[in-house]
């Protein structure tokens, strides 16, 4: 059933974007204790429990009621027609259904009989598919002369008509009922796995507590652990919270390497019977992305890692350190560390959208009017940061903003996602509004830049000035270059389970070991416990593949930016309607075809390698700027 798919796609992977891996521990701040506008609204979803049953009821009659379809596909256009909106009826509520447990739970995971509603909604879509895998098989069996014919001939179908066509080209990959079936009943314990994580980095972990040099004593959760490393100057405060924190990941690495070993063979299993040749072509071919843009951006990358290199040599020179650690990389390169308050965060970001113009702002506006966002860390809640879309309603963002620098611009790029999926649910029909996760981080950092230049042109004082170019770099670094380290690590890890290899946690310390020293060379100290990274990574055990789209969301919106923000007032404008296109388009066509309508061509080298070069460019500005200070 291909656009029920879509919508389980939709729902865990496309638009939830998530930061960090444990939930918040013995924070000062309650829930009961943050104002009502810096919560989530989840009455715009159902009003309670009792309306949430009424609608997971609904459901369930929808269901079988699509189930009852069967046989009747080849009758005509008009029975296709039926067969596919019911199944927009079924998506809509399937949305709000699952919507509401999922992120009831987020804002305090150690609500069980929250966590038992949200697994109720997952074993009804696990029957579901078992009960519709005949779907695809007897589409296919139309001939596609005749089903041409019908979309040809029959325009309410056209809302469809991508994803019909999207099917046919993947027809090889589609078995006949009883294969489809029969993988079906292994859904829900496909997602045992990434369940098994969850619990173990969120319910279930407890993070020690560390005494600092100033008398401070901090729970070293992500939250914690990710503040100290960004404002406190004291090396050995900093060596603190990393020893500390990823001792608690090095402690259950069989645990986790046992995990994440089931995910791959979970992953290469499904690629087998599918017909791939490997898990890489697997995960891409569904949005029709060639295997070689994956490896060519990994291969493109590692060589060309020097610019890399030499800022934190520079880093390393300006902050005094005889060694450089990975704990290193967070910390201001003067004594900066200034928080800021979320109101004035919003408004900056508010302010930066403008070359977007003024109904991008509008739009942008109403989302941080309340409602939409969960604002601050509490006890229990979620670590990190995600924009999660409802159809029918609108996006929910989760944060956990603490007044860094970096927190300003994480509300800067969840808003971005935010308003991509605003501008796709208004612009397009319910099946082809879901963008993929390929086009997914391009709004998000495309925000981020405009966000960068508003604030270099609004401050005046040159500390922050350099926190906030380091602030831009980093994000090269982080969203460009190490997501594209972690991108080499799965590839290399999957082709190991392809070729029969063991996987234990000797084996993924090992990949990870020698990928730092290829990326990071003699410029930083590789302590032992930075192997045990691949622990803490949550899109390893919940989305496979996904984090070297970040790299190609970055180079994208890179040349996007410039287009924007550059050339003539004709040619800006151009760009911008171009964007804007881009992000109205939703999933109606391939993300490679989205981005050249756009005039982003991933094919290209240049267009990876205009990255490296901006890198460059910043270090230099960034150099000549710390001279300043002098």
């Amino acid at each position: 059933m291909i656009f029920f798919k879509r919508f389980l796609l939709s729902v865990f992977s496309i638009c939830i974007i998530i930061i960090g891996t444990a939930a918040a521990q013995e924070r000062s701040l309650n829930r009961d204790d943050i104002d009502a506008k810096y919560k989530w609204d989840l009455n715009d979803i159902y009003s309670g429990w009792q309306e949430w049953e009424q609608g997971l009821t609904d459901l369930e009659q929808k269901m079988e009621a699509f189930a009852g379809l069967k046989g009747s596909l080849s009758k005509g256009p008009e029975s296709l027609l039926k067969a596919f909106k019911l199944d927009e009826e079924l998506n809509i509520l399937s949305y709000r259904v699952y919507r509401y447990p999922q992120l009831t739970r987020d804002t305090d995971t150690r609500n069980q009989e929250v966590a038992a509603r949200l697994q109720k909604v997952q074993i009804l879509f696990s029957k579901f598919n078992t009960a519709t895998a005949w779907f695809s098989p007897e589409m296919l069996k139309i001939p596609w002369k005749t089903m041409k014919t019908w979309l040809d001939e029959t325009p309410a179908l056209s809302p469809y008509r991508f994803g019909v066509e999207d099917l046919y080209r993947q027809q090889e990959h589609v078995l006949d009922e009883d294969k489809e079936k029969l993988l079906s009943f292994y859904g829900q314990f496909s997602g045992c796995p990434r369940s098994i994580y969850s619990e173990l980095s969120t319910s279930d972990i407890i993070f020690p507590t560390v005494k600092l040099s100033n008398g401070e004593e901090a729970v070293m959760t992500s939250g914690n652990y990710s503040r100290i490393l960004a404002t406190n100057h004291n090396q050995e405060d900093r060596k603190k919270a990393f020893e500390e924190h990823y001792t608690v990941y090095d402690k259950n690495k069989n645990t986790y390497s046992a995990i994440y070993s089931a995910i791959c063979q979970r992953d290469w299993a499904g690629a087998q019977a599918k017909n791939y040749k490997s898990t890489l072509e697997a995960a891409l071919e569904g949005d029709n992305i060639p295997v070689e843009v994956y490896e060519n951006l990994v291969n493109t990358v590692k060589a060309n890692v020097q610019p890399l290199q030499r800022y934190i040599k520079l880093r390393a020179k300006i902050l005094g350190l005889d060694e450089y650690h990975n704990y290193d990389g967070s910390i201001s390169l003067t004594d900066f560390n200034k928080t800021y308050e979320y109101e004035d965060a919003k408004k900056w970001v508010l302010a930066s959208i403008a070359p977007l113009g003024k109904d991008y702002q509008k739009k942008m506006k109403k989302a941080v009017s309340g409602g939409w966002l969960d604002v601050y860390e509490n006890t229990g809640k979620r670590a990190g940061a995600y924009s999660s879309n409802v159809y029918g309603v609108h996006p929910y963002m989760l944060l956990n903003y603490n007044g860094t620098l970096d927190n300003v611009f994480t509300l800067g790029h969840e808003l971005g996602h935010t308003l991509h999926s605003v501008l796709s649910n208004e612009n397009q029909p319910f099946a082809t509004c879901s963008y993929t996760i390929f086009v997914a981080e391009v709004a998000s950092t495309f925000n981020e830049r405009l966000l960068l230049d508003y604030l270099l042109e609004k401050s005046k004082d040159p500390k922050e000035r350099i926190a906030l170019l380091q602030q831009a770099i980093r994000a090269v670094t982080g969203t460009f270059y190490f997501q594209v380290l972690l991108a080499d690590y799965e590839l290399q890890v999957h082709r190991l389970v392809e070729q029969g290899q063991p996987i234990t946690a000797k084996t993924l310390s090992g990949i990870t070991h020698d990928l730092f020293a290829a990326y990071y060379g003699d410029a930083v100290i590789n302590d032992e416990l930075i192997d045990v990274v691949w622990a803490r990574i949550p899109h390893f055990y919940n989305y496979p593949y996904y984090v070297f789209q970040y790299a190609t969301c970055f180079a994208s919106s890179a040349q996007l930016y410039d287009e924007v923000t550059k050339g003539s007032k004709k040619e800006r404008k151009a760009a911008t309607e171009g964007y804007l296109n881009l992000l109205k388009s939703g999933g109606n066509d391939y993300p490679m075809e989205q981005l050249k309508k756009a005039g982003v061509d991933l094919s290209k080298p240049e267009t990876i390698m205009a990255v490296v070069k901006q890198l460059d460019e910043l270090v230099d500005r960034l150099e000549k700027e710390v001279a300043k200070l002098k």
